[in-house]
């Protein structure tokens, strides 16, 4: 979907070469070049910063502030000397996601980039897609391991940071109350905020009722509702129900895998530690290694307990959906049953109650808003993922919204691929309105 977006706003006729050209402005080519990448990267991570700064900033005491203004601080003196050591984590750590993050870029890439601009993903992808499983294997291999300590190192600080709570947080400010200069800086930044975050999602959805010739239509959306294979070789209504379905399946088996897990590393000890650490592996590791993974063993087959094992299809595309989604379930319920009161359970316990109907009755109708927005979150992952299901859908109709996305973009049709991206953006958005109004829980609704 950022691709599609930035193929809209930064394309020939894009609104930003349109208005260029209404300006006397030479255009600017941007598709197709490390700048656009480095564009579209910064669009997809940025949000993620700003809620894990804007947290820290949250957790920083009002009154060291106020104590360091009242011994004579001005304002840059007391930001530089006690807002900014603390912030100094937060920063250091989303830059660190972010490095992860565009480190396993894949689909941006492949999208904007192609093999000129390679990463390791699409290295790896294509050594996949030569048969070069070897090759392949050395580079999932070298990134998983970068990816893991980095992820470690996240990890470790969040923890710390669960720590730092009870503090008197500072006074907002309202913006018309600022200095005059503030306000030009920040309205600077909200140029850019115009034209590199919100052109691309408002040139998608422009561009999907958007014709040839510049006039309104839906036409695009009538190719999605057709069954036609016109294109690529794909059929736009196959690619969203194979999503929806997908999408159950993996939230059928995501969310039972990451309560149990939530319930296994909920309580300190060594052993949850590390259970927790192993159970968030698949965080740590891209969609194409698990794609990878599953087609060296189960898709070519493996032998247990004598027998050859086989899974291919939709329920190889469900497995590494699911894998890929519980680990966002369990960081949203094991927070709530680690907050839980656990006299709650030993009062249960002391009545008579099992444990497994202290389960039932006590506990898990308490954390049920985390269970439902991890649940969310594991429908959201599912229907955007690519990485894994774009190795596991080769040669079969199993192919899903995101990879139907892919298909149109390479063909350069990009109406049809704003269109199915449009309908993305909406799915994705109602997931996450979903875990904002029931969330609260965990690292990744905070």
């Amino acid at each position: 979907m950022v691709a599609v977006g930035f193929a809209a706003m930064f394309g020939a006729n894009g609104p930003l070469n349109q208005a260029l050209a209404r300006a006397g402005l030479s255009k600017v080519e941007l598709l197709f070049t490390l700048r656009v990448i480095v564009l579209a990267h910064a669009f997809y991570n940025a949000p993620l910063v700003a809620r894990v700064v804007a947290a820290a900033w949250e957790g920083i005491d009002g009154r060291a502030v106020e104590t360091a203004r009242s011994l004579g601080a001005g304002p840059l003196r007391a930001f530089r000397d006690v807002v900014a050591p603390q912030l100094a984590p937060a920063v250091l750590t989303s830059a660190l996601l972010v490095f992860v993050f565009t480190f396993m870029s894949f689909p941006i890439v492949l999208a904007l980039g192609g093999l000129e601009l390679a990463t390791v993903e699409v290295w790896v992808y294509d050594r996949i897609t030569r048969l070069r499983l070897q090759e392949a294997a050395a580079l999932a291999v070298l990134e998983a391991v970068v990816t893991l300590g980095l992820t470690y190192a996240y990890l470790s600080y969040e923890t710390r940071q669960a720590t730092s709570r009870g503090v008197t947080p500072q006074a907002r400010k309202r913006l018309s109350a600022v200095p005059v200069p503030e306000r030009l800086v920040v309205a600077g930044y909200g140029v850019i905020l115009a034209v590199v975050f919100v052109g691309p999602i408002v040139s998608m959805l422009l561009a999907s009722v958007t014709g040839v010739g510049g006039e309104f239509t839906l036409r695009w959306y009538e190719f999605l509702l057709a069954r036609r294979d016109v294109v690529v070789g794909t059929q736009p209504d196959v690619a969203v129900r194979n999503s929806l379905v997908f999408a159950v399946g993996a939230l059928a088996l995501a969310v039972p895998m990451g309560v149990v897990v939530s319930l296994a590393t909920a309580r300190d000890s060594p052993v949850a530690r590390v259970v927790g650490t192993l159970a968030m592996l698949p965080f740590a590791v891209s969609g194409i290694v698990v794609g990878f993974g599953l087609l060296q063993t189960v898709v070519f087959g493996a032998e247990v307990l004598g027998y050859r094992l086989r899974v291919t299809g939709a329920v190889a595309i469900v497995a590494a959906h699911a894998v890929g989604a519980y680990p966002f379930v369990v960081r949203t319920v094991a927070p709530a049953l680690s907050s839980m009161d656990d006299r709650l359970v030993e009062s249960a316990r002391a009545l008579g109650a099992s444990r497994t109907r202290a389960l039932v009755d006590v506990e898990l109708p308490l954390v049920a808003p985390a269970v439902a927005a991890g649940a969310a979150f594991a429908f959201a992952v599912s229907i955007g993922e690519f990485n894994a299901t774009v190795i596991l859908v080769e040669g079969s109709d199993a192919y899903t919204m995101p990879v139907a996305v892919e298909r149109y973009l390479s063909d350069r049709t990009l109406g049809p691929a704003t269109a199915m991206g449009t309908v993305l953006l909406v799915v994705t958005g109602v997931s996450f309105v979903v875990i904002e109004r029931v969330g609260g829980y965990g690292g990744f609704t905070e």
